[in-house]
């Protein structure tokens, strides 16, 4: 008894769903890490807080999370300044490097979900 199989091959199709998964979970990601930093960025006025942006180039599929003011680096290294209760130097790093786990399975969740759909 011989059986036939018939395999189509969508190979474009699945490099473009994953190429698209991964932004959105680029995206996605750095909402993420963005909105746990602006619970440590160092607070005044707001304006430091309200800088932060996340955006994602989906063709070289790298994400940036950044703070745009003539102080806020100033503010992220000088281990010196004192903040108020919770806010802190470091509250870009901090919140990625604890959330390097968290972020790699969002990222990895939207592929996942591209691929199905």
């Amino acid at each position: 008894m011989t059986q036939r199989m018939r395999l189509r091959w969508h190979g474009e199709q699945v490099l473009a769903g994953t190429q698209e998964g991964a932004a959105r979970g680029l995206r996605v990601a750095a909402e993420y890490v963005l909105g746990r930093s602006r619970v440590q960025v160092p607070i005044d006025e707001g304006t430091l807080e309200r800088s932060g942006v996340a955006s994602v180039d989906e063709h070289s599929l790298t994400a940036a999370v950044s703070y745009d003011t003539v102080y806020a680096v100033r503010q992220h290294e000088e281990l010196s300044y004192r903040h108020d209760a919770g806010r802190k130097a470091k509250y870009l790093e901090d919140p990625l490097t604890e959330s390097a786990g968290t972020v790699a399975e969002i990222i990895a969740a939207q592929v996942r979900r591209s691929l199905r759909g």
